[in-house]
């Protein structure tokens, strides 16, 4: 009796850019949370997932949306919530290292205690990823500085916002 071979990270079809920063941070195999995950977010539908701290849950939904993003656009692509500063510093520090190989990639870390100001340069700069904590991100929707609808050109692929 033989085991089925475990899908390798260039068996999902993930972008050749996202793939050599796959290599670059050492990820060897897929975890059990990425392997039904990644696959499913590539072709656009929803998921959600359950894991313990450690499995790689961060680039198990990362890796297939940075995959589908449209560079060309300098507007909000992303909008992951996280329930405090400290996590949204840490995913946004992930996607950065997963988006190492994207020329002009952008994410921004939102959440309260830093000065709005920074915030604003930034997204008026443009930003392709937006990771926050709820109430800061609110705050920015009730300004109007954080438009949460995003008119997908065609193409595209569509907005992880929408």
């Amino acid at each position: 009796m033989t085991e089925a071979a475990l899908p390798t990270f260039a068996d999902f079809g993930l972008s050749p850019e996202v793939l050599a920063s796959v290599r670059d941070v050492g990820y060897e195999t897929p975890t059990p949370i990425q392997i039904p995950t990644i696959p499913h977010l590539l072709a656009g539908r929803d998921v959600v997932g359950q894991a313990q701290t450690g499995t790689g849950k961060t680039a198990a939904f990362a890796l297939p949306l940075l995959s589908r993003l449209d560079l060309s656009r300098a507007d909000p692509q992303i909008l992951v919530l996280t329930p405090t500063r400290e996590l949204a510093i840490q995913v946004a520090e992930a996607f950065q290292s997963y988006a190492s190989h994207l020329r002009g990639f952008q994410v921004l870390p939102v959440y309260g205690g830093q000065d709005y100001s920074v915030q604003l340069r930034q997204l008026k700069r443009g930003v392709h990823v937006i990771v926050g904590t709820p109430g800061r991100l609110m705050d920015h929707m009730r300004r109007g500085t954080l438009k949460t609808r995003a008119k997908p050109t065609a193409g595209t692929a569509a907005s992880a916002m929408s």
